[in-house]
């Protein structure tokens, strides 16, 4: 299953100076937050978004199953974009990850919400999870 997505596009450009992003050049704020409102739209719900050194991620539930969809920017523009699937491990160790398979529904709202999204553009998904 493919669970990864790049795309250019220019519409989550971030609107704050650089001093107020998680590190220099490290974008993905409103991408996350308008896909956590797209995503309500398809009654898939999740949580606000939270931040890492790397970018941005949502928490999406499924039963006992968490995953994390990772957003960043993949250049320093501001216009190449990376989204993508990260099973979190049930376990402390980092064993027995959540089944990826568990997440479709995540991933169908997600392909449906770029592809009818006007100035998305050069989607390519693939099997990769790790920036």
């Amino acid at each position: 299953m493919e669970t990864s997505v790049d795309f250019k596009s220019s519409l989550f450009k971030p609107f704050l100076p650089e001093s107020s992003q998680v590190n220099p050049h490290v974008y993905g704020a409103e991408l996350s937050y308008w896909l956590c409102k797209k995503l309500a739209e398809k009654n898939i719900i999740t949580t606000y978004p939270n931040n890492e050194d790397w970018g941005w991620f949502i928490e999406y539930f499924v039963g006992d199953n968490e995953y994390w969809l990772c957003c960043s920017n993949s250049d320093k523009s501001g216009e190449a974009w990376r989204c993508f699937l990260r099973p979190q491990p049930k376990h402390f160790w980092g064993i027995k990850k959540a089944p990826i398979t568990s997440a479709k529904r995540l991933l169908t709202a997600l392909r449906e919400i770029l592809i009818e999204t006007d100035g998305i553009l050069d989607i390519k998904w693939s099997n990769d999870y790790d920036p």
